[in-house]
């Protein structure tokens, strides 16, 4: 049994929620929304799992990495896991690009205002 791949996942999830901190970007802007998101895309990746695995698409495939536990017919531990730091980082990007995009663009509008060039 390996922890490997659970411990690489935890560890990325913790960074994406330090730069998350640090911008204020979604967890640490609006925690209730964010967790309401989050638990909306992982009930909806699990679910598109489920139907995956029941038609035979998804299989869970053997690794020295994974912890071995399995949660259900080829769902292994790991999986919600990953699905929770697949919204989480998904939403703290598309978070990210709004508010660079919106600043981008206010700072494009100053300098139209302004006179200014390029």
């Amino acid at each position: 049994m390996s922890f490997l791949y659970l411990a690489g996942l935890l560890l990325a999830t913790f960074s994406m929620l330090l730069i998350d901190r640090r911008f204020r970007l979604f967890f640490f802007a609006d925690p209730r929304v964010a967790a309401v998101v989050t638990l909306l895309g992982v009930v909806f990746f699990l679910l598109w799992d489920f139907a995956g695995i029941g038609l035979g698409i998804f299989l869970m495939g053997q690794s020295r990495y994974l912890t071995g536990v399995v949660l259900g017919p080829e769902m292994p531990l790991e999986e919600p896991v990953f699905l929770m730091f697949l919204s989480l980082c998904t939403m703290i990007i598309y978070t990210g690009a709004a508010r660079f995009l919106g600043h981008r663009a206010e700072q494009s509008r100053l300098r139209a205002r302004s006179g200014g060039g390029s």
